[in-house]
């Protein structure tokens, strides 16, 4: 597993093997970090996209909540980031 590391971290036991599980445990919390980083560029699109159009992202969720449209955060951001227009359609029919 330490193949590709670099000076004692690939051949000495005892360092090899410290490293691998520091490496590991690094794997671990970035695979939940992960989630919450796209999750706060999804947020911080459709936050920009919403204010174009003269809204904030708290006001555009409680509408879309209010008037049960079931798009999540993945999908409002890539209409607002490549698809402005149906982004707009969404924005124009919760006000």
């Amino acid at each position: 597993m330490s193949k590709g590391y670099f000076g004692a971290r690939k051949n000495v036991y005892t360092v090899s093997k410290n490293a691998i599980e520091k490496g590991l445990v690094y794997a671990y919390i970035g695979r939940k970090q992960r989630k919450r980083s796209f999750r706060r560029l999804w947020i911080a699109r459709i936050n920009a996209g919403a204010r174009i159009h003269g809204m904030s992202y708290s006001q555009l969720m409680g509408k879309l909540g209010k008037a049960d449209i079931q798009l999540n955060r993945k999908v409002l951001a890539d209409l607002a980031m490549n698809h402005p227009d149906a982004f707009k359609a969404v924005v124009d029919q919760v006000k």
